[in-house]
């Protein structure tokens, strides 16, 4: 990940783009909460990941954000699914650049620790903006697809005030730039930013909406500044020893937006606490 953010922020000099401090950044999702919560692959402590059940229950308890990864299949379909093959979260094998979606849709997802949970359907991206326009906003983990064609059915759908995206590799900003230049983009910092001075030469180089990472990396006083500089700071916390001793260190240093494997835990924490 280091590697793919010092090829951007080398990139984005070769072209001379202007810095952030000169620039207009895009407009967020509206925020219904003082606490931003986003389900991790949707609410999978009750359902699959990345599955239409996981995305309802998170609309149901009233989570934010749900994070869903996008992947293309051979005839150009997108398609939900974290992984880049079918393997582990299906019936079937192999790759998802390599199958049809008419061969995606005959495979039938099913949590192996909880297989009372039922048997379920690979969503197509189309069918999660359909469930989600109005009820929930997305957070567009960009795996494998053309922006083009993504952007295309956020526009179809209504979504384009709903969504942001999550850039994985160099090319997929300057491609998301071209065709969807007002949708917010997300990064994660490299390992190297530890400070606000590095932060601030970090976020100088091009521009991003909002920043992803582990909630490690924030000092008190990044958060504040990344606040100030118009930035939204939204990292993970995701894992199975998340409680409130965990949840208390990114709340104690500003942080009002996470990603977790366990929303309905962390919004009736946050109740608590008189943060939602």
């Amino acid at each position: 990940m280091n590697t793919v953010y010092k090829l951007l922020v080398i990139a984005l000099c070769f072209v001379e783009l202007k810095t952030a401090h000169a620039q207009v950044l895009s407009p967020l999702p509206e925020m219904k909460h003082r606490f931003i919560v986003v389900a991790h692959r949707g609410d999978h402590t009750h359902a699959p990941e990345n599955t239409l059940e996981g995305f309802s229950n998170a609309i149901k308890e009233g989570v934010d954000f749900i994070e869903i990864d996008l992947r293309t299949t051979v005839d150009s379909q997108l398609v939900i699914m974290h992984d880049a093959s079918v393997d582990r979260m299906t019936d079937g094998k192999g790759l998802v650049k390599d199958m049809t979606l008419e061969a995606i849709r005959k495979l039938k997802i099913k949590d192996r620790v909880h297989p009372e949970w039922g048997e379920f359907q690979i969503p197509t991206f189309k069918e999660v903006l359909a469930l989600s326009k109005s009820k929930i906003h997305i957070y567009l983990d960009f795996k494998n697809a053309d922006p083009a064609a993504a952007y295309k059915e956020i526009v179809d759908a209504g979504m384009e005030k709903e969504v942001v995206v999550y850039i994985n590799a160099v090319p997929q900003y300057f491609k998301w730039r071209q065709a969807a230049p007002e949708m917010p983009l997300m990064v994660s910092l490299p390992d190297s930013v530890k400070d606000t001075v590095s932060m601030k030469n970090f976020l100088s180089q091009f521009r991003v909406e909002v920043l992803d990472g582990n909630y490690n990396q924030y000092t008190e006083d990044m958060i504040a500044v990344a606040g100030k500089m118009g930035y939204w700071v939204l990292p993970d916390i995701e894992g199975p020893k998340e409680s409130p001793a965990v949840w208390d260190s990114p709340i104690q240093k500003g942080i009002r937006a996470l990603q977790t494997d366990h929303p309905v835990d962390l919004i009736n924490y946050l109740q608590t606490l008189g943060l939602r």
